[in-house]
């Protein structure tokens, strides 16, 4: 599921993902194409669900919005033309808090809080490739699901790119509640994500 794919000639830019059928599912990182078919597994999608409820309950009458994947996430793509784009990711849930990143393809920047629910062939690029990524493109919170371990591995970033996160890792073993730091009032329980 995430390994680069030969289809396209590198680089890709997000004009050449446009022209494929829409049942077809591709991230591309710094021009690398990566295929995200097959369909994620039942387990993972209820978590994905989870999520949303428990963000989309919060948000209902703020201006923050949540979007589950398939959503097209534009990368350091603005002022370009498709042709330039050359990231364009899926994250699982993305929530974005201000309207004018949204238009009719999906999100033109970054979103405010990117969740990724990792699986074995996803991992190390969730952990390294795409954690560097989110934080280079002004990403505040990012969470790193784990489904086998039955924890959340929250990333803060603090404007600047250069420096490092700071990581809070919660374990449903433990009955952890996460506190989202981009609200003030939210907190979200385990138990809630992986019932």
């Amino acid at each position: 599921m995430s390994s680069p794919e030969l289809r396209f000639q590198p680089p890709v830019s997000y004009a050449d993902l446009l022209r494929l059928p829409e049942e077809e599912r591709w991230e591309i990182v710094n021009g690398v194409p990566y295929n995200m078919t097959p369909a994620p597994t039942p387990r993972h999608q209820e978590i994905v669900q989870n999520l949303s409820l428990e963000f989309g309950s919060y948000l209902r009458g703020k201006s923050c919005r949540v979007y589950p994947a398939p959503f097209d996430v534009r990368l350091l793509a603005d002022g370009k033309k498709d042709s330039d784009v050359s990231t364009v990711v899926q994250p699982d849930l993305s929530i974005i808090c201000d309207p004018e990143k949204i238009d009719d393809r999906g999100c033109l920047g970054a979103p405010d809080l990117v969740v990724e629910v990792s699986s074995p062939s996803t991992r190390r690029r969730d952990k390294v490739e795409k954690l560097r990524l989110y934080r280079k493109a002004g990403v505040r919170e990012y969470w790193i699901v784990d489904l086998d371990l039955q924890i959340i591995e929250q990333y803060l970033f603090h404007g600047d790119p250069d420096r490092l996160p700071e990581i809070n890792v919660y374990s449903l073993k433990d009955n952890d509640t996460i506190q989202v730091s981009i609200f003030d009032a939210l907190e979200i329980s385990l138990q809630a994500i992986f019932q």
